[in-house]
């Protein structure tokens, strides 16, 4: 059976690789901020690869108004949703401690959290109507280790983790809602926040000696979406770098 599938910051990384995979059979509704031409070239993809339809979505999702208006996009569309992939996130900057800006800690919690809090709020009506509906939200490693030099983006990631824990309970048995936390993947994620020598030295410490790809994270993503016992999970996926 067909789903309807909504993916936030779908045009790289995790997000292109995850719809990307899911495309087969179902109808996917990509969501991107700036990266038009990148987008365009996953629509295309996920269209070879036997997406019923593919619908693009642009909105910056720094703002609640912009979350809302997204929304509203995406229920004109369609009045039923299957699928939610909460991806869209970023560290935007690194600050030390010592070092925080009430401003950069607005952005960060913003584009991490808030907008994902209120982005599934106002799809929860959406996937009422879907089938198996779930929500899968992406966390990170450094909700375990603390991120340290990022430590509001783990903040935020933290909060998402919470969120997903309590947004199951509440939610359940209508609607599953799990988690993924990817370990250091090699995104463009990391292009502006690490550099080559820190990427080297995170694959040497990690127990397989190297970094994840994007479709490590998307395959765990297709799990929570497809195993309809899987409910209320953080799943890891780090390589052994970092165990509970």
């Amino acid at each position: 059976m067909s789903k309807k599938i909504f993916i936030t910051g779908a045009g790289t990384g995790i997000g292109a690789e995850t719809s990307r995979l899911l495309a087969p059979g179902n109808e996917l509704f990509l969501h991107y901020n700036t990266s038009v031409d990148a987008v365009c070239a996953v629509k295309e993809d996920c269209e070879k690869a036997g997406a019923l339809k593919v619908h693009l979505l642009q909105a910056d999702i720094m703002t609640e108004e912009a979350c809302q208006k997204l929304v509203s996009d995406l229920r004109s569309l369609t009045d039923s949703l299957d699928v939610l992939v909460n991806n869209a996130g970023g560290m935007i900057r690194r600050q030390a401690a010592d070092q925080l800006q009430w401003e950069t800690m607005e952005q960060i919690f913003s584009l991490n959290a808030f907008s994902l809090f209120k982005i599934t709020s106002l799809c929860i009506p959406l996937l009422k109507n879907g089938t198996d509906p779930n929500v899968v939200n992406i966390s990170s490693i450094v909700i375990r280790h603390g991120g340290a030099g990022s430590t509001l983006y783990a903040a935020a990631k933290g909060a998402v983790d919470v969120f997903t824990r309590g947004l199951f309970r509440e939610l359940a048995p209508a609607i599953r809602v799990n988690a993924v936390c990817p370990g250091v993947i090699d995104t463009p994620f990391h292009e502006k926040v690490s550099t080559p020598e820190q990427m080297q030295a995170w694959a040497q410490g990690n127990p397989l000696k190297r970094n994840g790809y994007p479709i490590h994270i998307a395959k765990a993503i297709k799990l929570c979406v497809d195993d309809d016992f899987i409910n209320g999970e953080t799943i890891d996926v780090n390589g052994g770098q970092m165990i509970r």
